[in-house]
């Protein structure tokens, strides 16, 4: 009967060593997604606020060279890191529809519209807030 069990998980261990790896989903550093080379200053309306863990994201329209006016995504610190510096998802809410000045360094993927913020000021109160890492 114990040669039966071994046998049994030999079999068992033997299915999970051939059975294909999977990506993880782990989490990254900011220079495996972003370039803090191509940093840019960008000023718009934020229009959104997404509260969401590890990240938060806010979005910005943001009028180009011509005129025309695009949405993009910034990905903040961790939410831990930016309330414990003080800035709450209630202060994003209030400003909502209101001027904001982000730096932020773009995606290294060449994603449109996406960049990681470094900084943000919300013209309400004129306070410079660091959302994530100061890069250029």
């Amino acid at each position: 009967m114990n040669i039966m069990k071994a046998l049994g998980a030999a079999v068992v261990m033997a299915g999970l060593l051939l059975v294909p790896a999977s990506p993880s989903l782990a989490h990254h550093s900011f220079a495996a997604e972003f370039d803090g080379g191509n940093c840019k200053d960008f000023s718009g309306k934020l229009t959104k606020v997404e509260w969401t863990n590890p990240h938060g994201f806010f979005y910005v329209d943001v009028k180009d060279a011509t005129g025309k006016v695009q949405n993009w995504s910034f990905q903040t610190y961790a939410l831990i890191t930016l309330r414990r510096a003080g800035t709450t998802r209630e202060l994003f809410l209030d400003n909502v529809g209101k001027d904001v000045s982000v730096r932020g360094c773009l995606a290294k993927n060449g994603r449109e519209h996406y960049a990681a913020a470094g900084s943000l000021k919300f013209a309400s109160d004129g306070v410079l807030r660091q959302m994530g890492q100061l890069q250029d």
